[in-house]
């Protein structure tokens, strides 16, 4: 559940790429309050947030990134979801570190009440 499409792993990049240049988060930038954003493509939000730092001479050096989820199991799908966000960011997948791990069955998100992402950008000039 969420206000976009809730694809955690990307709201959690975009969040890394706009505090890497202290430019608030993604909540600043595309608000919840705002129903234009219900439902909104993460990779739509994520391009708008390239643009910015783009614009601000700023590059993506790389990205590092976890998910911790007990449901999905992520490995499968690791490789194409590097690729995805290679092919929205215009780099290279060996660019975008993705790591998946659980929570062991411990708290909300070992109950699979959630799923968490944290994700760090290198931005260079």
């Amino acid at each position: 559940m969420g206000h976009s499409d809730a694809d955690a792993l990307t709201h959690a990049i975009i969040d890394a790429m706009l505090g890497a240049l202290s430019l608030g988060d993604i909540g600043l930038h595309f608000p919840p309050s705002d129903p234009k954003w219900a439902g909104a493509d993460s990779q739509v939000l994520l391009t708008q947030v390239n643009q910015l730092i783009s614009d601000r001479g700023w590059h993506i050096g790389n990205i590092d990134s976890v998910v911790i989820a007990e449901q999905p199991k992520l490995k499968p799908h690791i490789q194409a979801m590097r690729d995805r966000l290679a092919a929205t960011l215009s780099l290279e997948p060996e660019q975008i570190g993705i790591k998946a791990t659980t929570h062991e069955k411990l708290g909300p998100l070992g109950k699979e009440e959630g799923i968490a992402a944290y994700a760090v950008a290198l931005l260079q000039k």
